[in-house]
């Protein structure tokens, strides 16, 4: 495969191949093109805009009764209708996340001004997270299946479930043959997604990558799964629901949606005159070792994946201007995750600001990722960090600079985005401003 790839320099390039490896090994990765759908909005300006306002976009559940539950609120995305994007017949054959991940993706590429049909289509690639697929259509298929038998099952069943669909399914509307598949580490899959798509341009196997995060699982049978082991809040004020690093904090408010992101060699972005909202350029992804559901308590899992993405980014931990937490207001995530920026970053973590995007949408499972990439983005390229809305009451386990007073307006030269999955997965990347 070298020698083909090989084969892109331009005339007159003299090294020797093992030279050559190396200038392909330390290739430029940016962010061209960003999409979503959320609890905040249908598209990037509706929810940007949201985001800037402090908007909450968790209310009380409406769409079904959960008295029996004891969960009263989520984050669910508002006036979505696929058949405005998606031809009726085609949308039938998809699940809902797959909807999410195919509109969101849509509006990626045209944010990007290019749809690539110049370049080699084995050179483009979509990789999507998602952690739980289509269970509202496993639940409902499994109903016809015990009522009426065996013959009325869906036969588009499995393939509407499964959760690399939504990757496949964007690959079939862009025609993008390289890399495709699906990251499967829970709450850490959209950041997982993104920093492979990542090292997949960096390394040289793809020039192009659609990437992010897409779920869709509030449901009854869900929300008494994770209310069951007590990680669900049972706050009846959606304003104190979703309270990151806030002393009363309670559990998390699940959520839903679709973040994605274009991502592009450096030099091809350059060259077509694409907006650029930052340079992806580091990647940490870490393991506990520890626990089903808890990250380590001495949180060395996620600060390594800290270190790693701001080393590999070639920066200091004084060079971070901010990080966008996973702050799920669960009480072991909001203090661990603290801890673990103290270790990755020492002295510097009393300066950087840290916010979570999550007291405004909830937490999107496999989407989180995505749309708290597209945050990430936004705030590098626009020099504002988003409050972290909803705290009142101070925890003295959580003392950094969470953003509580309001949006901060300061050059964001570098970020760090983290995601902490169920299953001890542990995911990072570093943004910074792309500079000539």
């Amino acid at each position: 495969m070298l020698p083909d790839r090989l084969s892109r320099f331009p005339a007159g390039f003299r090294c020797n191949k093992k030279e050559k490896r190396n200038v392909y090994m330390s290739r430029r990765v940016v962010i061209t093109g960003l999409g979503t759908i959320n609890p905040l909005g249908n598209n990037v300006h509706e929810f940007w805009e949201g985001v800037k306002s402090n908007k909450l976009g968790i209310d009380r559940i409406k769409e079904f009764e959960t008295d029996d539950i004891g969960v009263r609120v989520a984050g669910i995305v508002k006036g979505f209708e696929p058949t405005d994007f998606i031809e009726k017949k085609e949308a039938r054959k998809m699940e809902r996340f797959t909807h999410f991940a195919v509109v969101a993706s849509d509006e990626a590429l045209k944010d990007c001004g290019s749809d690539f049909k110049d370049i080699d289509p084995y050179r483009a690639g979509v990789i999507i997270g998602c952690g739980i697929g289509g269970i509202g259509l496993t639940l409902s298929e499994y109903e016809k299946f015990l009522g009426k038998g065996v013959n009325r099952v869906s036969p588009f069943y499995v393939p509407m479930m499964i959760g690399n669909m939504a990757a496949g399914q964007v690959s079939m509307k862009t025609g993008f043959k390289g890399d495709n598949f699906s990251t499967v580490t829970a709450c850490a899959s959209g950041t997982h997604a993104v920093g492979e798509s990542f090292r997949k341009i960096k390394d040289g196997y793809l020039d192009v990558a659609l990437c992010g995060g897409t779920e869709s699982a509030i449901l009854r049978f869900t929300l008494a799964g994770f209310n069951n082991m007590k990680a669900l809040t049972k706050a009846e004020d959606p304003q104190r629901a979703s309270i990151p690093f806030d002393k009363e904090r309670s559990g998390f408010v699940l959520g839903e949606g679709c973040g994605m992101l274009v991502l592009e060699e450096y030099e091809h972005a350059k060259a077509r005159g694409a907006n650029i909202y930052a340079e992806v350029a580091g990647y940490g992804a870490t393991c506990d070792a520890y626990h089903i559901t808890s990250p380590d308590p001495e949180g060395e899992g996620a600060a390594a994946a800290m270190k790693n993405a701001y080393t590999e980014a070639g920066l200091k931990p004084e060079d971070v201007t901010y990080i966008n937490s996973h702050g799920t207001s669960t009480g072991l995530n909001d203090k661990y995750e603290t801890l673990a920026i103290k270790k990755a970053l020492g002295e510097a973590a009393y300066n950087v600001k840290i916010n979570s995007t999550k007291s405004m949408i909830g937490h999107l499972l496999g989407a989180a990722g995505g749309v708290e990439a597209v945050v990430t983005a936004l705030s590098v390229k626009n020099d504002i960090i988003h409050k972290t809305i909803g705290f009142q009451t101070p925890d003295e386990e959580c003392d950094l600079d969470y953003c509580v007073l309001g949006n901060v307006e300061t050059t964001v030269n570098a970020a760090l985005s983290n995601s902490l999955g169920f299953g001890g997965h542990n995911a990072t990347i570093c943004m910074k401003k792309a500079i000539d």
